[in-house]
């Protein structure tokens, strides 16, 4: 499994339709790989962006602070696959000298990532397909 990895580019609102849409840009190229998201994760997202802290933990700020007590680290993010107009992920966590890969929703798994600096990466096939659909 070949995978690319990714940046937070941008997010937007698709007026049209009322959707949040977080815009994953490659690293190193010029493909990117759109994602419809729901407001929570948007608010999360921005949130850590801009540097808010909310007064009491968020979920995904509550997550990152259990796998950080738990003496794990959160190695990486990929967006696996597209089935049927829904995104795939997964989080990629290494603890006591093992990797354990979790399933997780894009959205989620972003929130996490910008929480813990981790790499964000998308499987190869899944952004050729993305990206050939988008031409």
């Amino acid at each position: 499994m070949a995978i690319v990895e990714m940046e937070l580019n941008k997010i937007r609102i698709d007026e049209n339709r009322g959707e949040q849409v977080i815009i994953l840009k490659e690293r190193d190229g010029a493909r990117v790989l759109p994602i419809v998201i729901g407001i929570m994760e948007v608010t999360a997202i921005k949130m850590k962006i801009s540097g808010i802290t909310p007064p009491r933990p968020m979920t995904h700020d509550l997550l990152w602070t259990t796998i950080k007590q738990l003496g794990a680290k959160l190695d990486k993010i990929i967006i696996t696959k597209l089935e049927q107009n829904t995104f795939f992920a997964k989080l990629v966590i290494q603890m006591d000298g093992r990797v354990e890969e979790v399933d997780s929703r894009p959205s989620d798994s972003i929130a996490l990532a910008i929480r813990a600096n981790a790499p964000i990466f998308a499987e190869e096939e899944l952004l050729n397909k993305i990206s050939n659909n988008l031409e």
